[in-house]
């Protein structure tokens, strides 16, 4: 038997969180899905909720590892994705 990918936990914070309905989900890295922007354009194709959450993609921020990257970060080994929107100051 070959061993599938290793599973890869996704976590969505403030509004991204309330459009998909979930703060957190263990998926396993689709075929073809090779950086963190493909991950999104992947997740927005999910449903409603995901496109609706990712119709912005340019304004969300993304961190790999708790480390921020951009969209064409290559996921490799990845443990965890977080998806959250731009920080405003106040």
């Amino acid at each position: 038997m070959i061993p599938g990918p290793d599973p890869m936990k996704i976590r969505y914070f403030a509004w991204l969180r309330e459009r998909t309905g979930t703060s957190e989900e263990t998926i396993e890295l689709p075929e073809g899905v090779k950086t963190t922007g493909d991950l999104m354009s992947w997740l927005a194709a999910r449903d409603e909720g995901y496109a609706f959450a990712f119709e912005q993609p340019e304004t969300i921020r993304i961190a790999v590892n708790q480390e921020h990257v951009e969209e064409d970060h290559v996921l490799s080994g990845t443990e965890e994705v977080a998806f959250f929107p731009p920080m405003t100051g106040g």
